[in-house]
């Protein structure tokens, strides 16, 4: 199967004392099985602290829809930014103290990077407001990147952690000119084969189920649905691009497991969904993949990052989404 960097030997390193202390209410949660890969948390948008069950069922990934709000700060959930509600505090922060704690992975059996989508969401707003916000989240990172996938001169590192961009702000030409990239952004279908997008800058292709297929599970799968999906699929990963496909139909647990199954028979890597315990349970029957991605078992530095103090917003108006 493809996979979204290439892979990393890394030695064994025990926490450091200063990761240790950091350790917090986050790190002492436990995940209830193996770390699956190919499970994808799509969030709901009342879901305002999605993190914890996503780590606690071990899915390999998660889509977060953010808002930018005052005080650089992106906030998650609907309507006017909520004091606390920010990524930085609810996901960014417990993420990767989880990660300093158990010496650069964020469980002990984690082999590939946790796929962590920031999708900008919300109304229209001018192009020079999505890019402030882009910044913010890129300042953000910058605080972690020990323990950042990145892409330094065209060479791929894999971390504990890969983040992409996606949404209603298109940051392709800005992430394009880093030489220093810690975020990428992800490809559809139709980026396969272009040069204005190579692996290095989208390694994802993640396209919604309907944009291509009308398929709905009830029945079985039209043969020609079947080939196209295992065709596309065929080509990404000859370019090294991880798949993952969202936006599949709802409906009973009959059909969500149908959908699944296809996914799963034509080698998409990643598959998104809603129904988080569902799409657990279907995983962890199937034959454990063989990863070709190894993160880093020790953080590129031995010492965590000193922790800022967060700022937290007032009542003020405001607004980022493979195995």
């Amino acid at each position: 199967m493809a996979s979204d960097l290439p892979v990393l030997a890394g030695g064994a390193a025990a926490a450091t004392a200063g990761a240790a202390a950091l350790i917090g209410v986050a790190v002492r949660r436990r995940s209830a099985g193996p770390f699956l890969a190919s499970g994808h948390a799509l969030t709901r948008s009342p879901d305002t602290d999605p993190l914890p069950g996503v780590l606690r069922r071990g899915l390999g990934g998660m889509t977060v829809a953010v808002r930018p709000g005052p005080h650089g700060e992106l906030f998650i959930g609907p309507g006017l930014p909520q004091p606390g509600r920010t990524l930085r505090r609810l996901v960014l922060t417990p993420l990767f103290t989880r990660a300093w704690a158990r010496g650069g992975r964020l469980s002990r059996d984690q082999r590939s990077p946790f796929r962590l989508a920031v999708e900008f969401a919300g109304p229209y707003q001018e192009p020079a407001t999505l890019l402030r916000a882009f910044r913010m989240l890129d300042r953000q990172l910058r605080d972690h990147l020990e323990l950042l996938s990145g892409c330094v001169d065209g060479r791929m590192q894999a971390g504990a952690v890969t983040v992409t961009v996606t949404g209603i702000v298109d940051v392709r030409e800005l992430l394009a000119e880093q030489r220093r990239r810690y975020a990428f952004v992800e490809a559809t279908f139709d980026d396969v084969g272009s040069a204005s997008t190579p692996v290095t800058l989208a390694p994802l292709v993640s396209e919604a189920w309907g944009r291509r297929f009308g398929w709905d599970g009830r029945e079985a799968i039209p043969a020609e649905e079947r080939h196209l999906l295992h065709g596309l699929v065929r080509e990404a990963h000859a370019e090294g691009r991880t798949v993952r496909m969202s936006g599949l139909p709802a409906g009973p647990a009959r059909i969500r497991r149908a959908v699944w199954s296809e996914l799963a028979a034509a080698r998409v890597d990643v598959i998104a969904d809603t129904d988080h315990a569902g799409l657990v349970k279907f995983l962890r029957q199937l034959p454990a993949p063989r990863p070709a991605v190894v993160v880093r078992a020790e953080p590129r530095t031995r010492r965590p990052p000193s922790p800022r103090p967060v700022k937290i917003a007032t009542n003020q108006a405001v607004e980022v989404n493979g195995r």
